[in-house]
């Protein structure tokens, strides 16, 4: 009985893979400054169009993609479901458009590096040498 509560606990503690989530962090081109998350809400529901003084564009994934998910729960406070209803309401009475969306990570990197003032989010692992990181989550 003491091995199997032995084991039992070796098993338990080893890391399981996906529990610890890498670190999401929001990456902007150029002078974008860091931010808060306060802030971000705004610019991904299109309540601000800049970071201090800078003009901003926010880019998204599409839904499904398991970042957009993590980001929609820890960062904006809402599901698809919330997140999508909101933005049909605001393009309906012409309040803008949802943030363009990129179908991977590579690609959310390229558009930033290459986009004045773009702002996205991508794992930690995936900010490239030099990047500007304007906020951690």
């Amino acid at each position: 009985m003491l091995k199997r509560v032995l084991l039992f606990l070796l098993v338990a503690s080893l890391p399981i893979a996906g529990l610890a989530e890498e670190a999401i962090v929001f990456i902007g081109n150029g002078g974008l400054p860091r931010t808060d998350q306060s802030s971000l809400q705004r610019l991904y529901t299109g309540r601000v169009v800049s970071l201090g003084e800078q003009q901003a564009i926010p880019v998204n994934f599409p839904a499904g993609h398991p970042l957009r998910e993590r980001f929609l729960a820890t960062v904006m406070g809402q599901n698809e479901e919330q997140y999508t209803g909101y933005w049909l309401v605001r393009r309906y009475v012409g309040k803008g458009a949802p943030p363009k969306e990129l179908a991977d990570v590579d690609a959310v990197v390229a558009y930033v590096q290459a986009t004045p003032g773009a702002v996205g989010y991508v794992p930690l692992s995936k900010v490239p040498a030099g990047g500007n990181v304007i906020f951690r989550r």
